[in-house]
C-alpha cells in the first residue's frame, strides 16, 4: 500500500471515529473489482465478498432498532420502513455525507466514468465497511457505526428518501398536479449533472440537481417540502 493510501484510510478513520486493527479489512471494503482487476499479477480481493457480510449486519441491526423504537408497528409496517431505510439510494446518501466515493479505489476506466459517484457503487461500500468493522471487532462497533451514519436523523432522511411520493400526495389533496421539468444538463457524458424544477401547475416549488434526471427530481421534491415546511404548509 502507497502512502496515498494509507493516508486516505487514515482520513476515513477519522471522519467515522474507528480505527482498524486489520488495516487488510478496511482496504478490502474500499476496493472497487476495476482496481483489483487491473493488478493481475497480484490479485487483490475487491468489497464484494465483504460488503455481503455487511449487508446481513445491516439487516440485523436496523431491525432490533426499529422493533425497539416502534414497539406499536406491525410486522409488515416494520418491514416496509427497513427497506427504505437501508436501500441502495438511502445507502448512498449517507455514503454522500461521509464523502465516501473519494476514499474508493478504483481502477482509471471507473475512475473516469465517475464511480465515486455512483449510487449501486457508494451504498455497496457503506455496507462494505460495517462488514470489516464486524470482521475487525465485533457486532457492537458495528452497531455504532450504524446508528451513527444510517439510523440517525431518520424523520429527515425519510422525508428526502419518499420526496416525490410525499410531495404529490399533498398536491393531489388540493386538486393540483406535480409537474417536473428538466432545466438544463451540464458537464462531459461521463461525468453530467441534471437540473431540475418542480412546479404546482405554474408555481415554482423547489429545484434541484444530481447525477441523473431521477436523482435531480428527487432533490427538487425534497426541497420543495422544506420550504413549505417552513411556510407552514
Amino acid at each position: 500500500m502507497t502512502e496515498a493510501e494509507q493516508e486516505n484510510i487514515r482520513a476515513l478513520e477519522e471522519k467515522i471515529g474507528y480505527r482498524f486493527k486489520n488495516q487488510e479489512l478496511i482496504t478490502q471494503a474500499l476496493t472497487h473489482s476495476s482496481y483489483a482487476n487491473e493488478r493481475k499479477i497480484h490479485k487483490i480481493p475487491d468489497y464484494e465478498r465483504i460488503e455481503f457480510l455487511g449487508d446481513a449486519v445491516l439487516e440485523l441491526v436496523s431491525s432490533e432498532f426499529l422493533y425497539l423504537t416502534y414497539p406499536q408497528k406491525p410486522e409488515g409496517e416494520l418491514t416496509k420502513t427497513r427497506a427504505s431505510m437501508v436501500c441502495e439510494q438511502a445507502l448512498a446518501f449517507c455514503a454522500k455525507d461521509l464523502d465516501l466515493g473519494r476514499h474508493i479505489r478504483f481502477g482509471k476506466g471507473e475512475a473516469m466514468a465517475g464511480g465515486a459517484h455512483r449510487a449501486s457503487i457508494t451504498s455497496d461500500v457503506m455496507e462494505a465497511i460495517i462488514g470489516a468493522i464486524f470482521l475487525d471487532s465485533g457486532i457492537e462497533d458495528a452497531k455504532q457505526f450504524i446508528h451513527r451514519f444510517i439510523l440517525s436523523d431518520l424523520e429527515e432522511k425519510q422525508l428526502f428518501y419518499d420526496a416525490k411520493t410525499i410531495l404529490q400526495e399533498r398536491i393531489q389533496k388540493s386538486g393540483e398536479d406535480v409537474r417536473y421539468e428538466l432545466l438544463r444538463e451540464e458537464g462531459p457524458e461521463h461525468d453530467k449533472r441534471f437540473y431540475t424544477a418542480v412546479y404546482r401547475g405554474e408555481v415554482l416549488l423547489g429545484e434541484g440537481s444530481g447525477r441523473n434526471k431521477k436523482e435531480s427530481e428527487q432533490q427538487a421534491a425534497y426541497q420543495a417540502l422544506v420550504s413549505m415546511k417552513k411556510a407552514g404548509k
